[in-house]
């Protein structure tokens, strides 16, 4: 039998879903399961990277069950999430981006803005990368959530052996494949695929 269905994965901020789709794009089954978040100060928002893939798989499971399709039959998977960064360490464990030190809380959300400070003075760079995300450097993107974790979590990210857009890292989890997405990388973290010099310093 030729394998003619997909598997989707989105992840929010408060839960991962998963649907299957036949070729020609109908739903027939979803499902979805919640995700923890960690606020331990104001403008600080945490998941635990391990919880969400747990969740994925959760979800993934129970929507095959409802499709009534089977695993085998599944041609391909794709992951969408939220513009959250991963870090682990130099075995791919996870290392803390809290100001608890707890290792579970490896991701930081995209609604956290911790980085304003930091966001603000991309900003003030007028650099040309700027052009590409409208002028202005949210806090929510990559580039500042880097410079907060490197001024202020010296620790985390001496021993941060991967730094993971959250679509990114769930590939790897699905994969072993540390290749990255061009979409995430251009859309968040300023990656210029257009030109001979992508990266920017």
């Amino acid at each position: 039998m030729t394998k003619s269905f997909v598997c989707a994965v989105d992840v929010g901020t408060g839960s991962a879903r998963a649907g299957i789709l036949d070729a020609r794009g109908n739903l027939l089954a979803r499902a979805d399961h919640p995700i923890a978040m960690h606020q331990p100060k104001p403008d600080h928002a945490e998941h635990d990277s391990e919880d969400i893939w747990s969740a994925v798989c959760k979800s993934v499971r129970s929507a095959l069950e409802k499709s009534g399709v089977a695993a085998g039959d599944i041609a391909g998977i794709s992951f969408d999430a939220t513009c959250s960064l991963v870090a682990r360490d130099r075995q791919g464990g996870q290392i803390s981006v809290s100001v608890t030190g707890e290792r579970r809380w490896d991701t930081v959300v995209w609604l956290d803005h911790r980085a304003i400070a930091e966001a603000d003075e991309c900003t003030a760079s007028g650099h040309a990368v700027l052009d590409y995300i409208g002028g202005v450097m949210s806090p929510e993107m990559a580039t500042p959530k880097l410079m907060w974790l490197k001024r202020h979590l010296l620790q985390t990210w001496n021993e941060a052996g991967y730094l993971f857009d959250l679509a990114d890292f769930l590939t790897w989890k699905a994969s072993g494949s540390l290749a990255r997405s061009q979409c995430t990388l251009t859309a968040k973290w300023t990656y210029l695929a257009h030109e001979e010099e992508s990266w920017r310093r």
